[in-house]
């Protein structure tokens, strides 16, 4: 009679375990919809202090506590460049920060101050006219695990299923919910220094390596050569197109004979509104804006960022 207490026991203590963590997973958004959609974006222009990763993106959880940690009150942002499933994870490309103000409203220079004291720069994100935006509830830290495994793909079904050029992808945590956002357009304007910087690099040694002269003096490039071509926005005001090398843990259309490897490959041939449902004038009564110039290459990329904790915010 005791065994079977027990056993009654234990079975009930089990099932009531279950069961929490059930409760605990649809609390922190297991079972909520991923509704995506192209419209206004989820904030104006804002001021971030940033600072710049180049690396596994799985290593970005630092730099969402080190900023948090200098103002938790203030929201997180990040900016993911690159498509980890096709870009090595030494080469993914990613900003991780805090925004300092939005809208006509400016940032103290004490907090500005602050935060440059931990090595962090500050710049300025416009607010894109249209975007392919997204929203996931942000209750718990699975939360964050569940949102890259469910709101990522769903926004590369719709960019993809629609043709858009939408990128680079950004995050951004806002008390309980974390809004996703492409932009559609001024895309260029969302590029920090670094990320520049890198394609200037890069685009360099493939026109060395290009420029190389066989014994016959023909122009000769290695078949099995790894380096990438990534071509930086000409101006603030221009699409980027980026073409790098990689590998990730999501999967791809590999049937997509375009380039393969960031956020500004995210389109297919490459509509940036024509195919929205979309009214004839933009949020706020704006005119609809043409689509922006084609970036070389487009694709769509999975991919799972780090993110801040939820008791760091």
């Amino acid at each position: 009679m005791s065994d079977l207490l027990l056993l009654g026991l234990i079975g009930g203590l089990t099932l009531l375990l279950l069961l929490t963590l059930l409760a605990f997973a649809g609390y922190s958004g297991l079972l909520a919809g991923v509704a995506v959609s192209a419209g206004s974006p989820p904030i104006r222009n804002v001021t971030v202090a940033y600072k710049f990763h180049m690396g596994p993106y799985g290593e970005t959880g630092r730099l969402f506590t080190e900023s948090c940690s200098i103002s938790p009150k203030l929201r997180s942002i990040a900016v993911y460049y690159d498509n980890p499933h096709m870009v090595p994870p030494d080469k993914c490309r990613c900003a991780v920060g805090s925004i300092l103000s939005e809208g006509e409203e400016s940032p103290s220079p004490e907090l500005i101050d602050l935060y440059q004291k931990f090595g962090f720069k500050v710049f300025s994100f416009p607010a894109p006219s249209h975007v392919v935006t997204a929203t996931f509830p942000y209750t718990t830290i699975l939360s964050i695990w569940l949102a890259t495994r469910r709101v990522h793909p769903a926004l590369d079904t719709y960019i993809k299923a629609r043709k858009l050029c939408a990128y680079p992808r950004l995050e951004i945590y806002q008390e309980d919910q974390i809004h996703f956002m492409c932009p559609l357009a001024r895309q260029g304007d969302f590029y920090v220094p670094e990320v520049k910087e890198t394609e200037r690099k890069w685009r360099g040694l493939v026109e060395a390596s290009d420029t190389q002269v066989d014994g016959t003096g023909a122009d000769t490039m290695s078949d099995t050569s790894s380096v990438s071509l990534e071509v930086s926005p000409g101006s603030r005001e221009t699409s980027v197109a980026t073409l790098s090398p990689g590998a990730s843990s999501r999967g791809w259309d590999d049937g997509d004979t375009r380039s393969e490897h960031s956020y500004s490959e995210s389109g297919a041939s490459g509509s940036s509104f024509e195919e929205l449902d979309l009214e004839g004038e933009g949020p706020l009564g704006e005119s609809r804006l043409e689509p922006e110039t084609e970036p070389l290459g487009t694709t769509k990329w999975p991919w799972e960022p780090s993110a801040p904790e939820k008791g760091k915010e």
